[in-house]
């Protein structure tokens, strides 16, 4: 974790080749930002299997709520930055 203040909580996700972060849902907006260009295998909370590009330096957002595992499944490591967004 790098921030964790009144307004924003900011940590570095580093995933090893095969690593996942588990199922989880994001209990805040969120913004990511890939410190890697590659891709991520997203698994939604139904099982559903899907393929997310990222490039390194292009952020994208999504809302709270959000329930998946997300898998690096490329054989190579994978860093983003996570930043979540307080109310």
């Amino acid at each position: 974790m790098q921030i964790d203040n009144a307004f924003v909580k900011v940590t570095e996700w580093f995933f090893p080749p095969n690593s996942e972060t588990g199922p989880h849902i994001h209990q805040m907006d969120y913004v990511v930002v890939p410190m890697t260009t590659g891709e991520l295998t997203i698994v939604d909370a139904e099982g559903n299997s899907s393929r997310a590009k990222l490039i390194n330096g292009q952020s994208y957002s999504r809302e709270m709520g959000v329930n998946h595992n997300v898998i690096n499944k490329n054989d190579f490591d994978f860093t983003f930055i996570e930043i979540e967004l307080k109310k």
